[in-house]
């Protein structure tokens, strides 16, 4: 029957009610057949057409100007650490055309502050912040001051040379590249959010906050460094102004130079004959900080008239040698300084410690032109093993590395009240990286070069030679074989004169008085023999 109103029947409502449950059904079906997860919208998706912020395809890398400054960046890391590797390998060889008169630690620190510098860009390219670029602009300006440094003061020139220069022009580029290239990549990340989003993207997700964070300590790090190392190099510059005593004169083909001093003058002998100069070869220290006060002495009493010394190669005013650096290198290398200072023989030879080694081969290249050989507690050839450790050689070595921040010296300086003379040849000589690369040369071929060279100086040696051996007390009776070395070394001629062990003196034989009183007898004697 027909409504009145025109309302459906009773059989159509009960099948509308059946269409719309059937509905509710289906739809209950589907939600149950996708269930929610990481990947679900919190939020109805987006109908203006822009994508959203956390899209991995809102990225910097869009722009093909990123990409490249990013393939430039890898370029520069490889050519820095093809250098890197290469100065790392002329401190212990050094190839043609790469000698540095200096340590070689300053350029090889600044390369290696260039491959850090550079992998932190890369690391962390697409994560750019206001911190990472003060950061590289506080280092480049830092890096732009050595450069001036290095250039403006002529000693520190020409150590480095043209590879040290090098090394910090091209330090100080990679970090204005740096700052470029974080200003590049920010500017991409800016131009990508608005084209892509419609806006400027102010937020970091906690990844990128990791980043920036890393990124911030490690380039802190690297700024303390960078101070350092313009702080050391301020202290060497203010040391340069040191003026030797005596002359520098280059040696092996004008690779380096070697400084030498001469005091008194030239004298006649009774017999119409040249006096013997001293000519004076220190242990392991300078000569102007150890043997100096009592050979001074000996020439203001008279017990000589004339003496000479020299600093072996990276000791005090001389430069450093290439690598590797034998004691018969460094004799021939005296050679050719005393020829072009026109100084002559004949010669006493008065040397301390590991210099006796050094002493000897030069008397056998020399033989008629030597007086007589002075050996103070002198090192035998038979204990060369004990500066050629090869633990002793990493530390050494690893010393040497870290030795451009400067730390101990700048402490020194600060607090200590160091002077120049304290760096160059005094108390402090040791920490600096010339000092530490000689005593690596020597270490390097302790066992091979120089104990080959001072056995076959042995054999030569003319056994008509006047010899004295003067040796510590404390030395001989606390180690035995040093006893019998020092045995030994009395009869490497034939010509003894004497042989003292001075009671209560340590290795320096002159710091005590009965020391220095028997080294002025002794060599006044050996001075006067005929």
């Amino acid at each position: 029957m027909v409504s009145l109103w025109g309302s459906k029947n009773g059989e159509e409502q009960h099948n509308e009610a059946e269409s719309t449950n059937n509905n509710q059904d289906s739809q209950q079906q589907s939600r149950q057949s996708r269930e929610a997860d990481e990947r679900t919208r919190l939020l109805p998706p987006r109908n203006d057409g822009y994508l959203d912020p956390d899209d991995p395809a809102v990225s910097p890398y869009n722009l093909f100007s990123v990409r490249a400054v990013r393939y430039v960046g890898v370029l520069f890391l490889t050519i820095s650490f093809l250098w890197w590797v290469l100065l790392l390998v002329s401190i212990f060889v050094s190839p043609p055309m790469m000698h540095s008169r200096g340590s070689g630690f300053f350029d090889f620190s600044f390369t290696t502050l260039t491959v850090g510098n550079l992998l932190i860009g890369l690391l962390f390219f697409s994560t750019p912040s206001r911190a990472m670029e003060i950061s590289s602009l506080i280092i480049a300006a830092m890096l732009l001051l050595d450069m001036i440094i290095v250039l403006a003061v002529q000693r520190l020139r020409s150590e480095e040379g043209y590879v040290g220069i090098a090394s910090v022009i091209w330090a100080t580029a990679m970090a204005l590249y740096n700052v470029m290239s974080d200003r590049v990549v920010a500017w991409g990340k800016e131009e990508e959010e608005e084209r892509l989003t419609g806006r400027k993207e102010t937020r970091r997700s906690l990844r990128e906050w990791c980043a920036v964070l890393t990124a911030t300590v490690i380039m802190v790090i690297m700024i303390v460094i960078t101070i350092l190392l313009t702080a050391t190099l301020i202290l060497r510059s203010r040391d340069a102004s040191l003026k030797p005593p005596g002359e520098r004169f280059f040696v092996d083909g004008d690779k380096y130079k070697l400084h030498l001093a001469c005091v008194g003058n030239v004298t006649v002998n009774a017999d119409g004959k040249k006096s013997p100069t001293v000519l004076v070869e220190a242990g392991e220290y300078p000569f102007e900080d150890t043997m100096d006060d009592w050979i001074y002495n000996s020439y203001v009493n008279g017990t000589i008239g004339r003496y000479c010394y020299y600093d072996r190669p990276g000791f005090a005013w001389s430069d450093n040698a290439p690598s590797p650096h034998s004691a018969g290198m460094t004799s021939d290398a005296l050679s050719e300084a005393l020829a072009r200072a026109g100084e002559e023989g004949p010669w006493v030879l008065v040397s301390a410690g590991v210099g006796s080694i050094y002493s000897r081969i030069f008397s056998s290249r020399h033989v008629r032109d030597v007086h007589g050989l002075f050996l103070i507690d002198g090192l035998h050839e038979d204990l060369l093993h004990r500066i050629a450790s090869p633990t002793q050689g990493f530390i050494l070595w690893g010393r040497g590395i870290i030795s451009p921040l400067g730390y101990d010296r700048l402490f020194g300086a600060i607090f200590k009240g160091r002077t120049r003379e304290d760096r160059v040849y005094g108390k402090s000589a040791y920490q600096a990286g010339k000092f530490i690369k000689a005593k690596l040369q020597e270490n390097l071929v302790a066992g091979s070069l120089t104990k080959n060279e001072v056995s076959q100086a042995r054999n030569i040696q003319t056994p008509q030679t006047p010899l004295v051996v003067v040796s510590s007390g404390i030395e001989v009776r606390k180690d035995n074989e040093w006893q019998r070395k020092q045995e030994d070394l009395t009869k490497i001629t034939s010509s003894l004169i004497s042989w003292d062990v001075v009671n209560r003196a340590p290795h320096q034989v002159w710091l005590t008085f009965e020391g220095r009183t028997i080294l002025e007898k002794r060599l006044g004697e050996l001075v006067r023999t005929k």
